[in-house]
This record gives structure tokens, C-alpha cells and sequence, in this order.
């Protein structure tokens, strides 16, 4: 009967410990309104308003802009590169706390052994028989502090919390170096254009200076034309090297960015073309569950939110459970009879009466943190809605430039072709040549550069959009 009244106990104790109160504020998501639509939104064709289709997985972000030897970058990158590596351990470690705290919710059991040769005193009062004595016991101990006002439960659900924050960490820590590897690797290709362009253009001078020298001989030109001519040459060509220096400190960072030494590291030569892909942005209040940094804040509210839970339970006593039992005998003969066996059982709590406002001074931190991580997550939403639209704004501004760019760079193509038609005529001197070859070459590398610029752009919207991650890859609790 008293075996069956105490399984009856503890199982009471138990539903009660699992089921009793949690104490401390329930988790409710701070309120950020969003704005109904982005303003620069369906203004241009680079990017449109989400469809259907969108709710698909774009985790490959990238592959829209359809470039093989991206693709394997970004790939080697999600894999190699060391920053995500300690992102996803700094994960792992917030997964194995949550696995610690939860052990909290059950007893602890342990099992010992010892043995100790003993030796009385002569002169001591009730001195035994025998003055030396072993002593081998084997003692067993169970002990459990029911979480009666869901101190540990809230423990868990704030190192839950955290935990999911530190799995968004990482997504953001992916996205954030694929999205910088993209950028990269755009900039590569937009310096191979200008490269292209200089090589072109190093051709025509070239020309031009055969032209001058020509001249020259034929009496029809000056020594002065021709090492102008000779001087804008290797000038065009000191740009070309500038640009190669630029290109290996690129290759270098994306070496990194994908795990490997930088010595011997290079990317095949291939300009950029073409115009961005089509990019949908859905509506503002999707970037609340689309970017992982925002995720994360979020979920450093919550945690914080359940600490005041912790601190809050330390008002009411702790109530412990405890029993003991074993084997105890001078011979280890008679260690394990009948007679050698002793137990213990009980309960107890204690309550704290005076702390000096130590637990008034935790709470009162616990709910300040909870504070800053609100406002953290207000301002990390309202970043990512400045993100997006600096992205749309430039994708826009730079449509418009480029345009207003083309047109500047054929007419400057038409005057340098007019003032060459003339020089070679004898009408206008080489000055007005080289003047317009200059004006030509600007104008050319400034539409090659607004080539690359706007496809950067573009992989910077898709980050700012989150590049396809979604709130529902948070690990569950």
C-alpha cells in the first residue's frame, strides 16, 4: 500500500510539474505596420509584384541570371566558406543548450561506490567493539526540483527562442556571402566588358596614331600630333592594367569567399551583357517573413520575453524531492543482505524572505532587454524596407541613365567620326580628334559600367527581399 501511495504521489507531482503554471508574460509579436506597397513598385520592368508562383522555393536565388559558372561558385560557397561553417556551429551550440535546459524538467539519478578502512578512538565515548573497521557502501540518489511555476519552462522556451535566432543568423550569414560572392562576380564580369571596350578602343588608337605618323611624313601633319596620338595610347593602355589589378583583387575576395588559397585562383574572362532579370517583390509586409535577419530579431524579442518568466518564478519558493537508498556493511560479504540496505525519502522548500531587491533588480533587466530587442527588431524591419527600396530606386535611376548614357555615346561616336572625316581633310586640327576620342572612350565606359551596375542592383533586391528564404525554415521549438 505505502508502494502504491507513493507511485501515486510522485505521479501527482509530476502532471504537476509538467502542467502547473508558467509565470511571466505570454510571447505576443511586436506590432510593425507595413507600408501597402513599395513605392518604386511595378514602375519598370525590372522587377514586377508577386504572383502565385512566388510562394515556390527560391533558395538558388542566383540561377536567375543563368550563369553556369556562378552557379558552382555559389554552391562551393554554401560549402566551403568558413564564416557560414561557424555560423551553423554557433547553431548547433544554441541546439544543444535548448537540449540542456529541457533535461532540467526531469530528476537526477546517481550511483556511487566506496569503501574506507575505519579506525576508532580508544578513549571515545560508546567506542565499538572493534577499533578498526571497513565501511563499503554503495549509495543510490534521486533528486527533482518540479518546475512548479515554469521557471525552467520558460528557460527553455527562451533558449528555443534563441536557438531559432541563431539558425536565422546563419541563413542571413548564407545569404549575406552568396549575395556578396554574386555582387563580386558581377563586378568581375563588368570589369571584362571594360576591359573589352579599352582593347577595342586601344585598336583604333593604334590607328589613329598610323594616321598621324602618316601624316607626318607626308608633311600634312606635326611632330606634336603624333605624340599625342602616342600619349593617349599608353594611357588607354595604363587603364587596361588598372583594370587588371582591380580583377585579381576581385578573384582574391571570391577565392575566399568560396574556401580556397587565392594563389592560382582565377575566373575565365567573360564580359556582362545584357539587361537584369525580372525580379518580384510581393508587397512590404512579406519581408517580415522572407529576411532572415529579421527573423532572428524577432525571435531575440521572444527569448528575451521569456526571461522575464525565469526571473519572475524566483519570487516563489523552490520546492525539491529527494530520495536516497543503498547498501552499507563492514563486510562485503554481507554487502548486499537484506539487513546492509537504508533509504531516505522527503520533501522540502525554501522561500527567500529578504534579497536587498536583487530579484526586484532582475526582473526589472530581464524586461529592459526584452525592450531593446523590440526596438531592434523595429529598426531591423524598418532597414530592410530602406534596402529594397534603395534597390528599386536604383534599378529604376539607372534604366533611366543608361538610356540617357546610349544616346550620349552615339553621338559622341558621330563627332569623333565627323572631326576624324575633317582632320583627314586638313579642315580641323588633331586637337579636335583627340578631344572627341576622349569624350567617346568616357562615355563608353560609363554605359559599360551602368551595364554591370544595374545587374548588381538586381542581386542586391534579391537580397534585400531575402533571396528566397522563408520563416517557415525555422527549426521548430
Amino acid at each position: 500500500m505505502k508502494t502504491r501511495n507513493a507511485a501515486v504521489t510522485g505521479a501527482l507531482l509530476s502532471v504537476l510539474a509538467l502542467s502547473g503554471c508558467k509565470v511571466g508574460p505570454n510571447y505576443k509579436v511586436p506590432a510593425m505596420p507595413a507600408p501597402p506597397a513599395f513605392s518604386d513598385d511595378g514602375h519598370n520592368g525590372d522587377w514586377a509584384t508577386a504572383k502565385p508562383a512566388d510562394g515556390a522555393d527560391r533558395g538558388m536565388w542566383w540561377a536567375v541570371f543563368q550563369d553556369a559558372e556562378l552557379n558552382d561558385l555559389e554552391q562551393r560557397c554554401a560549402t566551403a566558406n568558413q564564416n557560414i561553417a561557424a555560423a551553423l556551429h554557433a547553431y548547433e551550440q544554441a541546439h544543444d543548450l535548448v537540449r540542456e535546459n529541457k533535461s532540467s524538467l526531469y530528476p537526477t539519478v546517481s550511483v556511487g561506490a566506496g569503501a574506507s578502512r575505519n579506525g576508532t578512538s580508544l578513549n571515545a565515548p560508546l567506542r565499538p567493539s572493534a577499533t578498526s573497521y571497513w565501511d563499503f557502501l554503495i549509495p543510490l540518489n534521486i533528486s527533482w526540483e518540479p518546475d512548479l511555476w515554469g521557471g525552467v519552462r520558460r528557460q527553455i522556451e527562451s533558449s528555443a527562442a534563441n536557438a531559432q535566432a541563431t539558425s536565422a543568423d546563419l541563413a542571413n550569414t548564407r545569404l549575406s556571402l552568396q549575395g556578396l560572392l554574386a555582387v563580386t562576380f558581377f563586378q568581375v564580369r563588368g570589369i571584362d566588358l571594360q576591359a573589352q571596350l579599352l582593347r577595342s578602343t586601344i585598336d583604333a588608337f593604334t590607328q589613329a596614331l598610323q594616321l598621324t605618323e602618316d601624316r607626318l611624313k607626308g608633311g600634312l601633319s606635326s611632330d606634336s600630333d603624333v605624340q599625342q596620338a602616342k600619349a593617349q595610347l599608353e594611357e588607354t593602355r595604363a587603364q587596361l592594367i588598372d583594370l587588371e589589378v582591380q580583377r585579381e583583387q576581385f578573384e582574391h575576395a571570391i577565392a575566399v569567399l568560396v574556401g580556397v588559397p587565392a594563389t592560382g585562383f582565377h575566373i575565365a574572362e567573360h564580359p556582362i551583357a545584357g539587361d537584369p532579370p525580372s525580379i518580384p517583390t510581393g508587397i512590404p509586409s512579406q519581408l517580415l517573413e522572407r529576411r532572415p535577419d529579421i527573423a532572428a530579431a524577432e525571435r531575440r524579442v521572444a527569448s528575451a520575453n521569456a526571461l522575464i518568466g525565469v526571473a519572475k518564478s524566483a519570487y516563489y519558493p523552490n520546492v525539491f524531492l529527494g530520495a536516497g537508498g543503498g547498501v552499507q556493511s563492514s563486510q562485503i560479504s554481507n554487502l548486499f543482505s537484506t539487513g546492509s540496505t537504508q533509504w531516505n525519502a522527503g520533501p522540502s522548500a525554501t522561500e527567500v524572505l529578504f534579497d536587498a531587491g536583487r530579484r526586484r533588480a532582475q526582473m526589472d533587466f530581464a524586461v529592459a532587454q526584452r525592450e531593446q530587442a523590440t526596438a531592434l527588431y523595429r529598426e531591423q524591419v524598418l532597414s530592410a524596407f530602406r534596402d529594397v527600396e534603395d534597390q528599386l530606386s536604383a534599378l529604376r535611376v539607372l534604366e533611366q541613365e543608361a538610356a540617357v548614357q546610349g544616346r550620349a555615346v552615339d553621338a559622341a561616336k558621330l563627332s569623333t567620326e565627323l572631326s576624324t572625316l575633317r582632320y583627314k581633310r586638313g579642315l580641323a586640327p588633331y586637337l579636335e580628334v583627340l578631344t572627341n576620342q576622349t569624350i567617346e572612350l568616357t562615355d563608353e565606359r560609363e554605359a559599360a559600367s551602368l551595364v554591370s551596375r544595374r545587374i548588381v542592383a538586381s542581386a542586391q533586391l534579391q537580397m534585400a527581399l531575402g533571396g528566397g528564404w522563408s520563416a517557415t525554415q525555422l527549426p521548430p521549438n
